[in-house]
């Protein structure tokens, strides 16, 4: 399928991601596939394929159709597997990854990503996928190169949640008082969103959306004990007064408070970022 893909105008390479690339996947995993592609795309040979592959009409996107950051694609089952084709702008990933270099990154609004898309996932994708189509060896040169996490981003992902993360949670006071379930646990999940990249960033691991990443963030060499079942906790425990609000709080405070010491000292790489 990826060479058949690659035909088509504008695609430049494909590649596996999700858990299928990374061989965490259960046997009713979805199979993602990235079409790396610079404008204009060829969405109608697209559409010709992905009725061939499936049997009849599929709907096939053209950039931009689901969201600013998942930027459109199609969904297909095929031979009753589903296969997910999500379109990647190349050049795009390309500024991504030079932002990264120079220790920048931002948080964009998407469907489907609740915590919002932090855009060094784009550089992340590429280093952890397996690459099943690029004519050119452009994706692979990419590869290569993010597969070595920048210290400029490591430090400013450690550096934004060691601020942002105690200063959400002391706004969150103001709602806990009121008994504001809602907000409260809008900024915990925030501060422990903060909590997952600043641990995956020292320990120089890429983590790709919210999906499994306070779990793998409790496997970090940093995270402190039972760091996971912490974080489910603040959840699990929230309640809607003023009284088990506070009290969240002041267990999301004490989280926070030590992985920011941990990531404060010299640090372990994971050993899947290099």
């Amino acid at each position: 399928m990826a060479e058949r893909l690659v035909e088509a105008g504008g695609v430049v390479g494909v590649c596996l991601g999700g858990s299928r690339a990374r061989g965490t996947h259960s046997p009713g995993s979805d199979y993602d596939l990235g079409l790396y592609y610079r404008p204009p795309l060829d969405t109608a040979a697209l559409r010709l394929l992905a009725a061939e592959l499936t049997g009849g009409p599929v709907e096939v996107t053209e950039p931009g159709g689901w969201g600013p950051w998942v930027d459109g694609g199609g969904w297909l089952t095929i031979d009753g597997h589903r296969v997910d084709w999500i379109y990647r702008d190349l050049n795009r990933v390309h500024r991504v990854w030079q932002r990264c270099q120079a220790g920048q990154f931002e948080i964009g609004a998407q469907p489907g990503h609740p915590l919002g898309v932090y855009s060094h996932a784009y550089a992340g994708e590429v280093a952890l996928g397996r690459i099943l189509a690029d004519p050119r060896g452009e994706l692979q040169a990419l590869q290569e190169q993010t597969r070595l996490y920048p210290e400029p981003l490591r430090e400013a992902l450690i550096g934004n949640a060691q601020w942002e993360a105690p200063f959400i949670l002391a706004g969150a006071r103001k709602g806990a008082s009121r008994g504001d379930a809602f907000y409260v646990a809008g900024c915990l999940f925030r501060a422990v969103g903060l909590l997952v990249h600043a641990l995956h960033a020292h320990a120089r691991c890429w983590v790709l959306n919210e999906k499994g990443a306070v779990q793998a963030a409790g496997g970090l060499p940093a995270a402190p004990a039972d760091f996971t079942g912490r974080a489910h906790a603040l959840f699990s425990s929230l309640g809607t007064t003023p009284e088990t609000l506070a009290a969240a709080l002041d267990d999301a405070d004490r989280l926070v408070a030590e992985v920011c010491g941990l990531i404060g000292r010299p640090h372990l790489d994971c050993g899947s970022s290099r």
